[in-house]
């Protein structure tokens, strides 16, 4: 499974100081501490300075990218921004287009020529459904129409869209049940969730996070936008996968004991 670091986000106060200042230093050790927690991406996201969100993408992307040759995923609704991808070194993933006429058209064009993957919501011109029937079917179309333009299965991750519990008492059984149906009608595209926005509003979010990847994962989720440096959530992912038969001989299982990774 994919895990990207979601903390260089601009909606987190201390990081939107450091895009502010061009605090290059700060931003840098929050990649690096990230990889070195597991990430496989690393977010970044400038969406909270609208007006300069494409410049800022492009520092940020350049910033990163000075200390690691891991890929990026950019997290930005505007096609604009996502032209950071000039910059960016290897094989990006853009978060996100969606089932929305425009945003799509708008997308479309930077997928093919830069050969990255893609994140696609299941939202369209109509809203998001509310039950996971409704969802499948928007990622059916999105699956077909991006596919049918050349963009490889695998470079697709389907996200369905996951809502606060807190407001939708049935939010997560939802996004489970869309992505069980995703990785069964098509098993090579991926499906990918932004995992805190399970708790969004209640007490003991970690907890409920935690849970919620592992049931996730049991249903065929690939990829997760997610805290890498909640050592717990990453100590119970490596057993969930043990568990799940995605670990030959239990290798990564043991390694993770070795290395005292369970002692928390």
């Amino acid at each position: 499974m994919l895990i990207i670091g979601e903390r260089i986000n601009s909606t987190r106060k201390p990081i939107a100081q450091a895009i502010a200042a061009r605090d290059a230093k700060l931003i840098q050790r929050e990649a690096l501490a990230q990889i070195e927690a597991g990430a496989d991406y690393v977010d970044v996201n400038a969406g909270a300075f609208a007006g300069e969100e494409p410049e800022l993408l492009v520092w940020l992307v350049k910033t990163v990218q000075e200390v690691t040759d891991k890929p990026l995923c950019l997290d930005t609704a505007n096609a604009h921004a996502a032209a950071a991808l000039k910059v960016h070194k290897g094989k990006a993933l853009v978060n996100s287009t969606t089932g929305q006429k425009d945003r799509y058209q708008a997308f479309l064009p930077l997928v093919k020529e830069y050969g990255c993957g893609i994140v696609a919501l299941c939202i369209d011109d109509s809203g998001t459904p509310p039950d996971a029937p409704g969802r499948l079917a928007i990622a059916q179309r999105l699956i077909e129409s991006l596919t049918a333009e050349g963009i490889a299965p695998a470079d697709i991750y389907i996200d369905p869209l996951v809502h606060p519990l807190g407001v939708e008492t049935k939010a997560g059984l939802v996004a489970i049940d869309a992505i069980a149906g995703i990785a069964r009608e098509y098993p090579e595209v991926g499906t990918i969730v932004g995992l805190s926005n399970i708790s969004f509003g209640l007490p003991a979010r970690a907890q409920l996070n935690r849970l919620f990847l592992v049931l996730a994962l049991a249903c065929g989720l690939k990829a997760a936008i997610l805290d890498p440096a909640d050592k717990r959530m990453m100590a119970d992912l490596v057993i969930a996968k043990a568990i799940l038969g995605q670990d030959e001989y239990c290798m990564n299982y043991l390694a993770a004991y070795r290395a005292g990774k369970f002692n928390l």
